[in-house]
């Protein structure tokens, strides 16, 4: 999972050297249109959908992990 999370943040926003502790807004400096645009590329890629006021509890690549977890998303 970490792997795609890392190749979906470098293909919307041209980041890399991200870790389970980095923080979109703060660390990457993102706009909340690279934050949709993220999400947008996991719904495609995992075939799910995440209401737009979940997306704004994911801060940091970790709470990606933790959404997807609780919720029962697996990637393959």
């Amino acid at each position: 999972m970490f792997e795609l999370i890392q190749e979906v943040v470098y293909k919307v926003t041209g980041k890399t050297n991200i870790t389970y502790e980095t923080d979109f807004v703060k660390d990457l400096e993102l706009s909340s249109f690279d934050i949709m645009n993220i999400i947008c590329e996991f719904e495609d890629r995992l075939d799910v959908t995440i209401p737009e006021r979940d997306v704004w509890q994911i801060h940091q690549v970790k709470d990606i992990f933790d959404y997807m977890e609780k919720r029962g998303i697996v990637y393959p």
